[in-house]
């Protein structure tokens, strides 16, 4: 009989192919149940940021564009793989390991490939979904060494016989458990939007209100007034171009300027986590996030169309030629070298030390992107649009002598 993981016996193979599906399975788990944490975040502690000096994030990885799909954390994809390894060790059959072979195969290089999109474009590292990755390319390797076919000389006995009927079967239970993970999502995100929210909205109003910042950035996303201080509800956002967290925040800002029209004001105030500028915190995470604040700055008629561009393009704002293709298609060559460019984003970065201390890990307050400060209380990290657009309300009541009644009516998402 030739090679095979499953059909000898319970020997070495076999074990270590249980062992590896059943622990994918739980990796795959926790991976989905730290997704839903992040994307529904139950207090103000959860909310996600890019941290000065931490690489291994999972927060990251959870608000990626490619952590879900259609609503369904890619996790609950892992979960499956995992299982259908787990009952193929449990209920072995040639017909059944040549599927789990191919699937193993393919499992092996979506996982690698995440990894890769971690570390290049997140650039920071979840070690649950790392955990995964090694399993299941540990699981790819024990296939091709061991594993129905792996002594075969033909390409499509090695790699590509599969079983239409157990692989239809898992395609179906698969398609099954996404539908179900589908409602799952639209459920707890009416959930977390109710009773969440509410719980969210009044953590941050029993937080204790400070002054903005000695130096406000004159450079605003959102307008109101001409002077900050006259908005009754004023944002001051200390963030990184390079930030993912940053990009998240960036793109509710659409719905939050009509939702807030005419009473909201919201300065952008550079924070660059690149050692090249910012001598606030240690760190030297996003490298040439110092040259996009420093474009950014120098034609300040422009900076919205700029900042906007540079989060809508979020990975090749990394590469130093598209900085430069940037800079020259809006005439700021000169702003990497520009002292009056470079003193004025140096004066706002140093404003990070103004704040009293959010963390024993780092000696001033703000140390970590996008930090908001909200009619004066601080928001660290980024919350689903319905929890910020909730707390923006309950600020701006508060503002405006409306108390907190807001709760009583408003509708989320409405």
């Amino acid at each position: 009989m030739g090679n095979s993981l499953t059909l000898h016996g319970w020997n070495a193979p076999r074990i270590f192919s249980l062992a590896f599906g059943l622990t994918m399975g739980v990796v795959a788990a926790l991976t989905v149940e730290h997704f839903f944490e992040v994307r529904f975040p139950d207090s103000l502690a959860a909310a996600a940021a890019c941290e000065a000096d931490s690489f291994f994030r999972c927060g990251d990885t959870a608000n990626a564009p490619i952590a879900a799909v259609y609503g369904v954390p890619i996790g609950a994809f892992g979960v499956m793989v995992g299982g259908l390894l787990a009952l193929g060790a449990l209920f072995p059959s040639a017909p059944l390991e040549k599927t789990n072979r191919g699937i193993a195969y393919l499992n092996a290089l979506l996982a690698g490939a995440l990894i890769i999109y971690s570390v290049v474009g997140l650039r920071s590292l979840c070690l649950l979904c790392t955990s995964y990755g090694v399993l299941a390319i540990l699981s790819a390797v024990l296939f091709r060494l061991q594993g129905i076919g792996s002594d075969a000389t033909s390409f499509r006995q090695r790699y590509l016989e599969v079983s239409a009927t157990h692989l239809g079967a898992f395609a179906a239970a698969t398609v099954l458990a996404a539908w179900s993970a589908t409602l799952y999502h639209d459920a707890r995100k009416g959930a977390e939007a109710g009773t969440a929210t509410a719980q969210i909205v009044g953590q941050f109003l029993a937080l204790e209100q400070g002054p903005d910042p000695s130096v406000v950035s004159p450079y605003w996303v959102l307008r109101a007034t001409e002077r900050f201080e006259d908005a009754p509800l004023r944002v001051v956002e200390f963030s990184d171009f390079l930030c993912s967290d940053c990009r998240y925040l960036s793109e509710q800002l659409h719905r939050l300027e009509l939702d807030f029209a005419g009473r909201l004001n919201w300065a952008f105030q550079f924070f660059p986590l690149d050692a090249e500028c910012n001598d606030v915190v240690e760190k030297d995470k996003f490298a040439g996030a110092c040259e996009l604040a420093y474009l950014a700055a120098h034609r300040p008629e422009r900076f919205r169309q700029i900042h906007d561009e540079i989060f809508a393009n979020a990975r090749e704002a990394r590469s130093p030629e598209w900085r430069r293709e940037l800079a020259r298609r809006y005439d700021a060559e000169g702003a990497f070298t520009d002292s009056a460019t470079v003193a004025t984003v140096h004066a706002i970065i140093q404003t990070g030390k103004e704040f009293e201390r959010t963390s024993e890990r780092y000696e001033f307050g703000i140390r970590s992107t996008p930090t908001l400060i909200v009619n004066g209380r601080m928001l660290i990290g980024t919350l689903p649009y319905e929890q910020l657009r909730a707390i923006l309300q309950a600020a701006l009541d508060e503002e405006t002598g409306q108390g907190r009644r807001f709760m009583e009516t408003w509708v989320p998402g409405g």
